[in-house]
């Protein structure tokens, strides 16, 4: 286990009820399996993240199926990668995790979300992984540490990626391109805003580099009035749209299209000593 106190930074070790550091911090398992690794002071509310609303919706789509080939395409990545440990920063209800953890069965498996009634449902899913309730600023695991990390449709701190990534591992993302759900975004607004399918690239950190990247695109065909509530549920789109578009939307079938870039990012491997 490469957990460390996110108060001190210090490891944590297994203790009767959770885990404890050497300067006596301690946190309990919970009976669902996961451990709460986000100390009060680093909240920004009571209970940061996704509410339950929006982690059934999501769960109810993607157990639905709809989004089953990113899952497949994300986890045969991962898997040809071989990674010794790897961790999903910002897991959701677990649904990617556990395709990626199916692939990887000997790998030391982490997830961590910010929402703790997300990570409720995940470690369900798959409960040989660590679960963790914890910030994506500040992941209580220890440099270098991880040889995968995975980043599916989540904000990332590009400095603590870089942090945790052993040399030679790499940060597998997975986020949308500009054509992602365009006919339900022309749908929803007036003028719909172009996204430039590169604009992250600009954050990569010194020691980090673009090494592969692909596109996976096909159409869905949403003829079910509650996956398309979902899809509002659980997208931005929700809750900036207006009440009259968003009813629209839900009102009648329609084809949209999934368009979505997986980049692997690599740390630079670090040069061996010379004898």
């Amino acid at each position: 286990m490469s957990l460390i106190c996110p108060i001190c930074q210090t490891s944590l070790e297994p203790s009767d009820s959770g885990l404890i550091c050497s300067n006596r911090h301690s946190f309990d398992r919970a009976r669902q399996g996961y451990y709460n690794l986000l100390p009060v002071q680093h909240k920004n509310s009571r209970d940061p993240g996704d509410n339950a609303a929006m982690v059934e919706a999501r769960r109810r789509f993607l157990d639905a199926g709809h989004y089953a080939p990113l899952a497949a395409r994300l986890a045969a990545l991962a898997a040809d990668y071989k990674p010794a440990r790897w961790l999903d920063i910002g897991c959701g209800e677990g649904y990617y995790t556990e395709q990626i953890a199916r692939g990887l069965p000997a790998a030391d498996g982490y997830a961590l979300d910010i929402s703790r009634e997300a990570v409720k449902r995940a470690c369900k899913r798959a409960p040989q992984l660590n679960w963790l309730v914890a910030s994506m600023a500040r992941v209580p695991l220890a440099d270098a540490s991880c040889s995968l990390l995975a980043s599916v449709f989540s904000p990332l701190d590009w400095n603590e990626a870089k942090r945790l990534l052993a040399p030679g591992g790499g940060l597998l993302r997975m986020g949308p391109t500009r054509g992602h759900l365009m006919e339900l975004r022309q749908k929803l607004y007036d003028e719909v805003r172009d996204y430039d399918d590169e604009k992250h690239l600009a954050l990569i950190p010194p020691g980090m580099h673009l090494a592969h990247s692909e596109t996976l695109e096909f159409p869905l065909h949403l003829a079910d009035a509650q996956a398309r509530a979902d899809l509002l549920a659980m997208t931005p789109h929700g809750w900036r749209a207006s009440a009259e578009r968003r009813e629209a939307v839900i009102a009648e079938p329609f084809d949209v299209t999934v368009s979505i870039r997986y980049d692997w990012i690599t740390k630079t491997q670090s040069p061996r000593s010379q004898d």
